[in-house]
């Protein structure tokens, strides 16, 4: 049965008129409580909704903004959903479909955080907690087995992947400058060996048609989506007093060295290295919120990165969860207020995690537009991928030593717990079960053990 036809009016089918507002709000606040499934899942439920069902945009068109969002750092999802949003209602159409993607997820993941740190030794929590920690080092093995499978495609490219495991397992080399290296062997290895740096596909074959579209292969471009130099300029300078008026005021109210104004600071910087997705940026986290900052514990990361698995939204919001905690223990109001502390840590945190992905879209957006081809200079993309593997890897490990021997080396291991992994990597790689299931699956295993002991 052939889709259909959507009433489209020439040259006007690309304009905001065509689809009323509170219609798209409605959908993108339906996304923000429904985009499980991390990015790939995010981004599968979007094609099949407006590509598809809703007709609101072509396949090219579709896929040309996806391209350009995954050249970014930041959440692709997310930033997709801006771009789309952007696209057919101009810039509140974009600023509204990237909050709503988030917010759910926002206003989840405080609640938890709260009954996860207020009531985490309660038995049941405890050991529901315990079964899932686990399960968590096998998932970021499995992202590492699935990003590494796409990206891994030759010897020049596993070289990357392993050098940066090496530089950062055995010599602790700070992320940023892992990336800066992927990028640059990327951009060398482009120019001297192109056809090795090519990037992967993965996200269906381009021209594929699903009948005529709002947004067609051919709608004209619309005025507010072509580039001029002023719009440029006047949301760069918005942007840049979004940023500064919030971190004046942590800087006035608590100093350069206040645990909200390094918490803003540091996750500005992480919003700015989250190439090739959450688990990307993930060490880079553990480094400064675990080891360089103390906000939180390798415990708590780990749960926190369960948390970030089974609600909605992207899994960078993982770094609500951090901060939520980090405010919360460290009493920053006070030991009254410990849980404004901790929500407003939550939501600060968000803010300046993802106030760079609206500018990337609104500015960079328009440039987009103006061409309708692929996008180049992919190559030190690749590079970074690459090297995302094998961070990954070393992520995994680190979770892993911290579960299995909770105690250090010189402790027992912890038995139950690697039973537990054994059994979430065997649901994962081997039964091919979800990642929500199979934390589930763990999550009882987990109070069967605490019943037990």
């Amino acid at each position: 049965m052939r889709p259909k036809r959507p009433q489209l009016t020439g040259a006007t089918s690309a304009h905001s008129g065509s689809i009323p507002f509170y219609e798209a709000l409605l959908f993108w606040l339906k996304l923000g409580l429904i985009s499980f499934g991390g990015p790939a899942g995010q981004i599968a439920i979007m094609h099949q909704e407006l590509v598809e069902k809703r007709r609101w945009i072509s396949e090219r068109r579709f896929l040309h903004a996806l391209n350009y969002c995954m050249l970014l750092p930041g959440p692709e999802a997310q930033q997709l959903a801006i771009y789309i949003g952007w696209l057919l209602h101009r810039t509140w159409g974009g600023v509204v479909a990237g909050v709503l993607f988030v917010l759910p997820s926002l206003l989840i993941l405080i609640g938890l955080a709260w009954v996860y740190i207020a009531y985490g030794e309660v038995p049941v929590i405890a050991g529901i907690f315990y079964g899932i920690k686990p399960a968590v080092t096998a998932i970021v093995f499995q992202a590492a087995w699935r990003i590494g499978g796409k990206v891994l495609k030759n010897k020049w490219l596993w070289a990357i992947a392993v050098v940066a495991f090496i530089g950062i397992f055995f010599f602790s080399l700070p992320f940023p400058l892992i990336v800066l290296g992927a990028g640059l062997a990327g951009y060398l290895g482009g120019r001297w060996v192109p056809q090795y740096f090519q990037p992967g596909g993965g996200h269906g074959a381009e021209g594929k048609s699903y009948g005529p579209a709002l947004v067609d292969d051919h709608s004209p471009t619309p005025e507010h989506a072509r580039f001029t130099w002023a719009r440029l300029a006047l949301l760069l300078m918005v942007g840049a007093v979004l940023w500064l008026v919030p971190m004046l005021a942590l800087y006035l109210f608590f100093g350069w060295d206040g645990t909200l104004t390094q918490m803003g600071w540091f996750f500005t910087k992480a919003a700015l290295l989250t190439f090739g997705g959450a688990y990307a940026v993930l060490p880079y986290v553990y480094q400064g919120a675990v080891s360089d900052y103390g906000w939180v514990t390798p415990g708590h990361m780990m749960d926190g990165l369960a948390l970030g698995e089974t609600t909605p939204g992207p899994l960078i919001m993982v770094v609500a969860f951090v901060a939520f905690i980090g405010g919360y223990v460290l009493e920053i109001f006070g030991p009254d207020q410990a849980f404004l502390a901790g929500a407003m840590a939550a939501i600060l945190v968000t803010w300046f995690t993802f106030l760079p992905s609206f500018l990337f879209i609104l500015g960079g957006g328009p440039l987009v537009e103006s061409t309708h081809g692929q996008l180049g200079f992919t190559a030190p993309l690749t590079g970074v991928t690459a090297a995302v593997v094998g961070v990954i890897v070393n992520l995994a490990l680190f979770f892993g030593y911290h579960v299995l021997w909770p105690e250090g080396f010189d402790g027992e291991m912890d038995w139950p717990s690697a039973m537990i992994a054994l059994g979430a990597a065997g649901a994962l790689f081997g039964l091919k079960l979800s990642v929500m299931k199979t934390l589930g699956l763990c999550a009882l295993a987990g109070l069967l053990v605490q019943w037990l002991m």
